[in-house]
């Protein structure tokens, strides 16, 4: 279950910096508004992606 929700955070940490990426293509009014605040939860997206990471090494081997 902690190996899909993972998998899921790193999908959701793809998509925001793709929409990132884009809006930072894209220029103008778009730009301004949603470049930094994407690129910011793209941050806090990547550390729970990794936090999740960490915790499925630890317990696969925790268990062995």
């Amino acid at each position: 279950m902690l190996k899909v929700i993972a998998v899921i955070a790193i999908v959701f940490v793809v998509v925001i910096l793709g929409g990132g990426l884009y809006t930072l293509w894209a220029g103008g009014d778009v730009a301004r508004t949603w470049s930094n605040r994407l690129m910011r939860l793209r941050v806090l997206a990547q550390f729970i992606a990794i936090l999740l990471l960490m915790l499925i090494l630890y317990f696969s081997q925790a268990h062995h």
